[in-house]
């Protein structure tokens, strides 16, 4: 350790020679004050990296000294040395902000302790973490293997995302490949797990909560207990982002419970959404409801009526006098409009906001180069999310919903993925557009990389012919037609789509939480 510079402040400081002389063995550079105001002078013709500050001085105290520290150098770490363990004191300081408090009399270690944990902490914690990780590594890669179950897979999902989140904030690029490359591996395997058992999930008690069951099976035995609830659906979450903003939620809410659910292929709004409020697939809304359901080739907006659907399910669920309200939001004005009235919203006893943000960010994401610079990768679309989030009138509706005491839900329909690479694909013009599924008739496309459902039947989705199909992207592919495929490939590549298959787009958060 080298050019770390120390401001020690005592009044008795010749005391403290063997101490000064151990630090500066060990290559740290001590310059040393005997009052409050030789420091803060000093404080303003050098720069130091970190200060020792005995509380008990003459004249300026330690504490009101280090008031004055902070007012000038905020950042400047301050380990406060005390004789008293009073607990006013200690209550000053940590309010203060110091980085750190000793007791005296103080040893070389504990000086050299303090030093480290302030100053050499983000090394430590990053040497940590890839050293953790490394071990994981290796059991993820075995797990991985093994991996035969719904839970297991989100089980799976979940840990990488941990490790992910642990990874992003250290300096080292290779672990972060690592990781990239065993999501990329766990999401062929997924593939194929899905591929093998999805259709089988709709006649299977077993089966995971996916998103037409669940109302039924997550959210009226919340309602069951008859506290005022709001449900708050964010289009487009994923799980990292939600646990990229959940601290802040943490605030104001504590956790009853996470259980991720499995959104229903095609993983797009019109389809996952409309299951959520409807309690049904879109084969059965087809059928059932056949002035609310659009198909991807009709015109209009596809989720227009989740109010209605959403009325419907409460109907058949016998649920008739839960009073209930449904908002969307779309835009910031929207937003604002309804933190503005939502203290009228106290009585319901369950409160549906579907809040569009983060699908709106995904979408200009793809056709705005301002975000696609600032939404580059995961990490990056993270910390845009957690400034929206920060900012956003949802939180506000969140601070309030605990003052009113209501329960909090937070959900979403499907997750999203960013894609890289193109797949090869050819239909006719009565083809659907998005990028991770198609459907049509005559679809010619590369095996290896897609989910078909030659009959939509099997997995309850609509067919818009009689020879309709459906094929869903797998891994990180995006469907690219062969005409002008270089341009086609060069504008959506490095884009958050959704519709395919992912363990990002598939395995998405349900978070049940209680007001602090």
């Amino acid at each position: 350790m080298s050019n770390i510079n120390i401001l020690w402040v005592d009044d008795e400081i010749d005391l403290l020679k063997p101490h000064i002389l151990f630090l500066e063995q060990k290559n740290y550079k001590v310059t040393t004050c005997k009052s409050g105001m030789e420091a803060l002078e000093a404080i303003a013709e050098n720069v130091f990296d970190i200060v020792f500050l005995d509380e008990n001085m003459p004249g300026l105290t330690g504490i009101e000294t280090l008031s004055e520290i902070k007012s000038k150098r905020n950042d400047l770490p301050v380990v406060m040395i005390t004789k008293s363990e009073e607990e006013y004191i200690m209550e000053e300081a940590i309010g203060s902000k110091i980085a750190d408090y000793l007791i005296k009399p103080v040893n070389p270690n504990q000086i050299l302790l303090s030093l480290k944990k302030n100053l050499d902490h983000s090394r430590l914690v990053s040497e940590k973490t890839t050293s953790n990780y490394q071990q994981e590594f290796r059991k993820i890669a075995m797990d991985m293997a093994m991996v035969n179950s719904y839970e297991e897979w989100a089980e799976l999902y979940q840990k990488l995302i941990h490790w992910e989140l642990q990874l992003e904030d250290i300096e080292d690029a290779s672990m972060f490949e690592i990781l990239e490359s065993q999501k990329n591996e766990a999401n062929i395997q997924f593939g194929k797990f899905i591929d093998k058992n999805y259709p089988d999930w709709f006649d299977d008690d077993d089966a995971p909560v996916m998103s037409h069951t669940l109302f039924k099976k997550k959210i009226v035995p919340v309602l069951k207990e008859k506290q005022p609830t709001l449900m708050v659906v964010i289009d487009n979450l994923r799980f990292d982002q939600w646990k990229a903003f959940e601290p802040v939620v943490l605030n104001y809410y504590k956790k009853e419970s996470e259980v991720p659910f499995y959104s229903i292929l095609p993983t797009a709004t019109q389809y996952a959404r409309n299951a959520i409020f409807s309690g049904l697939m879109p084969s059965e809304m087809e059928r059932m409801y056949p002035h609310l359901w659009k198909n991807d080739t009709d015109e209009g907006g596809k989720n227009l009526h989740e109010a209605e659907f959403l009325e419907t399910q409460l109907r058949r669920l016998g649920l008739r006098d839960l009073k209930y309200e449904y908002h969307k939001i779309s835009n910031l004005k929207a937003g604002k409009k309804l933190v503005e009235n939502f203290k009228t919203l106290k009585d319901n006893d369950l409160t549906v906001v579907v809040y569009n943000f983060v699908d709106m960010l995904s979408h200009s994401k793809t056709e705005m180069e301002v975000v696609k610079e600032l939404a580059s990768n995961d990490k990056a679309y993270r910390s845009l999310t957690l400034s929206w989030f920060k900012n956003s009138p949802l939180l506000e509706m969140i601070q309030m919903a605990q003052d009113l005491g209501l329960k909090l839900i937070i959900t979403t329909d499907h997750g999203t993925i960013n894609v890289k690479n193109p797949s090869k694909v050819i239909g006719d013009r009565d083809t659907s557009l998005n990028l991770r599924y198609k459907t049509g008739r005559s679809l010619t496309y590369e095996d290896k990389d897609v989910l078909v459902a030659k009959d939509p039947k099997t997995i309850h989705l609509p067919s818009i012919t009689m020879s309709s199909s459906f094929i869903f992207a797998k891994s990180d592919l995006f469907f690219a037609y062969p005409n002008n495929y270089n341009h086609y490939v060069s504008y959506y590549r490095n884009t958050y789509q959704h519709g395919g298959v992912s363990l990002e787009e598939m395995i998405v958060p349900f978070v049940v939480l209680n007001p602090k």
